[in-house]
């Protein structure tokens, strides 16, 4: 049998890359779907039903999920398994595990709940990657129609939210059966994708590549050593939005929580297609700058807003999501793939950003915000949750502020060495 070589047949007919963009389109747009159906209003789903207090715990599953499941079943995995037979795999697998979520929202099977829950994340994490792996490859030279295609998983975000809230299931556990069926749905539709072939073994170990042995030399750069541990500390307030969001916005009187959770993700959107031309055009620390600023400002206006006069604050704060997290995350992964390239090891630099980000910063920003959401009473207030939202943005004031006097862009320096 023939070795398949994706970037050739990708390349081989122009036509082929038309007919894969709605195929892989579709892909993203349901693997976001899931993510999306229950992630944004798992807060106030769980203090509707009494779970207030093991918010933070369910959100800490995420980055520890990112850590064990990404590197350990995404890295080992795709060696030996084709990227569509596995996610396809991991889909199935993960609708069952999302049935099962709802019948133990309850205080009395709560710590059950955050373990099942830890179990899926572990499931689901490594398929974002593979979704990637697959479209990439997929489109082997045509690699700029990747943009567009990755832009249908925040649209996928963005309508789940759209469905949840005007179905009124922002407070339900129903929105993991929603989720389940679109997940059970990808897995299925996940044997029709292209079948590209597994990533080769490289020359060094699996070891190396999952501790990122590489990628850690490149802390030695004083500039990039400073922009990890800023965009780690600034991920602890990430981690709050996404946990407490929503339990907040219902207290103040939003009815369509989901809904309104959505507006952030379409700012996203706009300026994800934006990000590449703003970087070129201005550089990496004024956006990363603006994004931290962005930070602060979205929580002094949650600290402000009541829903009724001020409801405005509310969402403003909401529609800065586009620039709070495009011109940091999106913008650092490119600043990460600038520094990281010329040497080799961009794969395990991107990894390694996830790791302090989406791993350490938003687990220690998921127990902090269930520290804060702990001293409140048992049945907060607007005045409670004000309170409580000026301790993310004055951090993240001072972060932008660390930033802003240490931070020195040496990456042209750098790369010319």
């Amino acid at each position: 049998m023939a070795h398949f070589d994706p970037s050739s047949h990708a390349g081989a007919t122009a036509p082929q890359g038309v007919v894969l963009t709605p195929r892989l389109s579709a892909m993203m747009f349901m693997q976001f779907f899931v993510w999306g159906a229950w992630n944004v209003t798992l807060g106030l789903v769980m203090q509707t039903v009494g779970m207030g207090n093991m918010i933070g715990n369910a959100f800490s599953v995420g980055p520890i999920a990112s850590i064990a499941g990404s590197f350990l079943i995404g890295m080992a995995a795709t060696r030996y398994l084709s990227p569509r037979t596995l996610m396809a795999v991991l889909h199935l697998a993960g609708g069952l595990l999302l049935f099962l979520l709802p019948a133990l929202l309850t205080p009395q099977t709560g710590d059950s709940f955050v373990w099942l829950l830890l179990a899926y994340m572990i499931i689901y994490m490594p398929s974002v990657g593979l979704a990637n792996t697959i479209a990439l490859k997929s489109f082997g030279n045509r690699g700029d129609r990747f943009p567009f295609v990755r832009a249908f998983g925040t649209l996928g975000w963005i309508v789940a939210g759209l469905i949840i809230g005007g179905a009124g299931l922002s407070a339900s556990p129903r929105i993991f059966q929603v989720a389940a069926v679109v997940s059970l749905a990808l897995g299925i539709y996940s044997l029709t994708l292209p079948a590209v072939a597994a990533d080769a073994p490289r020359d060094e170990s699996l070891i190396r590549q999952i501790l990122c042995v590489e990628a850690f030399s490149l802390l030695k750069q004083r500039s990039f050593q400073l922009f990890i541990l800023c965009a780690t500390l600034i991920s602890i307030p990430l981690a709050m939005y996404y946990a407490y969001a929503s339990p907040y916005l219902g207290a103040v009187g939003v009815s369509n929580v989901s809904g309104t959770l959505a507006i952030g993700q379409m700012s996203e959107l706009f300026f994800m297609f934006s990000m590449p031309w703003l970087y070129r055009r201005f550089g990496v620390k004024p956006l990363l700058l603006t994004g931290m600023i962005a930070w602060a400002l979205r929580y002094a206006l949650f600290a402000i807003a009541d829903g009724q006069g001020s409801a405005w604050a509310i969402y403003l704060g909401v529609a800065l999501h586009g620039v709070c997290y495009d011109f940091f995350f999106v913008a650092g992964a490119i600043y990460t793939g600038t520094i990281a390239t010329p040497r080799g090891v961009n794969a395990q630099a991107q990894g390694m950003l996830t790791l302090f980000t989406y791993g350490l910063g938003m687990l220690l920003g998921s127990q902090i915000g269930a520290w804060l959401y702990a001293s409140m009473p048992a049945a907060p207030n607007i005045a409670d949750w004000h309170h409580m939202w000026w301790y993310p943005a004055i951090a993240a004031a001072v972060i932008a502020l660390l930033f802003q006097i240490a931070f020195r862009d040496d990456s042209r320096m750098e790369t010319r060495r």
